[in-house]
């Protein structure tokens, strides 16, 4: 008998200690609305967390997207030198945060983060007279990626990645189309050089064939379960290469040859992976590829009245793209680009849209699905410049904390840490 009250009493000293642990087992919760003062670098912590094991609740479409996860005196420490906003819940405020999120009438649920995704970046070596919002964002959140070009992807190192970006690159061979404008420049020379050289170092007689090349091993990693995300010329300059395999669609100034007068004929639309049907801009001296980019004079938008809208999708039937859309603000500032808005007519019937104006029958943000990965376009070039030109200084993030624009590029980032559900249809 003594034993057993001897037992009894242990047993009930453990609860008594347990139920006080209990209550100051704490949530660290990261508001991604309109009272956080870091967007930005709330994704950067994100990542700095699944770096270290950390497992992080994405929490979509509950106040802008927001971030949760179990607490520890270090990661409260490096929010606060970031000056990332967040509060300290108990285990009991947290739980109905999910139930709350579980609510079957609610447009919520609850993605998981538990992989760190090895981001690569498509950019060259050299210094070029434009900024790439993406490295810019990256840098500000303090994400870490490796940067890679031609000469890796030839090499097959794609597949060491889970996430390529891709930012105001010409996948057809034709210099950014800026002979017009800045042939006789040296640091037009010295990129028209550099390709060459690397087209020859990898034996290609043409930089337009190599440039080709690299397309299809992208799309390859795609299809292998690869996760790509191009912003401004890369979008369309991409699916027009795919397009032309094997068709010279490029002018003597770029290659040394005559195009192929019947090249637009010749495109394969099949191996595209957003756009069919477009018409090739043939002219060398016109800054525009083809007739996928909406052009400033039929959009009838400026800097004051140039908005798109984010599509809602269902939390918890559509994950993918309400992961892509999480925002704190739905109607977001357009900006352009080389290549600003896609021609709604000539996307295909598969591709997701996920924002658009629809007044001018443009679409900015959207999302497909090839094999085992996913690929996403997102139209212009820097979310808080609206209208970059070549040579102008980068943007300071610092002064653009919580841009949405710039949210959508590192939506894209976490997407491949999420860990994937069962569908529910």
């Amino acid at each position: 008998m003594l034993f057993k009250r001897l037992l009894l009493f242990l047993l009930l000293a453990v609860a008594g200690v347990a139920a006080p642990l209990a209550a100051r087992a704490n949530h660290v919760f990261i508001p991604m609305d309109n009272t956080q003062k870091e967007c930005l670098k709330a994704y950067g912590v994100a990542f700095w967390l699944l770096q270290r094991e950390v497992p992080v609740d994405w929490l979509l479409n509950y106040r802008g997207g927001s971030f949760a996860f179990e607490t520890s005196s270090a990661a409260e420490n490096e929010l606060a030198v970031r000056g990332v906003t967040f509060q300290v819940i108990s285990e009991a405020q947290y739980t109905g945060i999910l139930q709350e999120i579980a609510d079957p009438n609610a447009n919520m649920d609850v993605m998981k983060l538990e992989k760190v995704p090895k981001i690569a970046v498509y950019t060259p070596k050299g210094k070029q007279p434009w900024d790439d919002a993406v490295t810019m964002v990256l840098t500000y959140a303090e994400i870490p990626y490796t940067q890679i070009y031609d000469d890796e992807v030839l090499a097959g190192q794609l597949p060491k990645y889970d996430w390529l970006h891709l930012h105001h690159e010409d996948f057809t061979g034709e210099y950014g189309k800026f002979y017009a404008s800045y042939r006789n420049y040296p640091w037009y020379q010295q990129q028209q050089r550099d390709a060459e050289a690397t087209a020859k170092r990898n034996g290609f007689a043409k930089v337009s064939v190599m440039k080709g090349t690299v397309a299809t091993k992208m799309q390859e990693f795609i299809a292998g379960g690869g996760f790509l995300f191009a912003m401004c010329s890369a979008t369309d300059s991409y699916d027009i290469a795919l397009a032309g395999l094997g068709i010279d669609m490029v002018e003597s100034m770029y290659d040394g040859d005559p195009a192929d007068p019947n090249a637009q004929s010749k495109l394969n639309f099949n191996r595209c992976l957003a756009f069919q049907n477009f018409q090739l801009v043939r002219n060398p001296f016109e800054y525009e590829y083809s007739n996928i980019d909406m052009q400033p004079g039929e959009r009838g938008l400026g800097e004051q009245n140039d908005y798109f809208s984010l599509f809602t999708f269902s939390a918890k039937y559509d994950p993918v793209p309400t992961m892509l859309c999480q925002n704190h603000e739905k109607t977001i500032h357009g900006f352009m680009g080389q290549t600003t808005a896609f021609r709604k007519s000539l996307i295909k019937s598969d591709v997701v849209i996920m924002g658009e104006t629809k007044q001018t029958g443009e679409a900015r943000y959207l999302h497909g699905t090839l094999g085992k990965g996913t690929w996403t376009f997102y139209g212009g070039h820097d979310p808080e410049d609206y209208q970059h030109l070549v040579g102008e200084e980068p943007t300071d993030l610092s002064l653009h904390p919580n841009s949405p624009g710039y949210r959508l590029i590192l939506n894209n980032i976490l997407f491949p840490a999420a860990k994937k559900k069962k569908q529910k249809t």
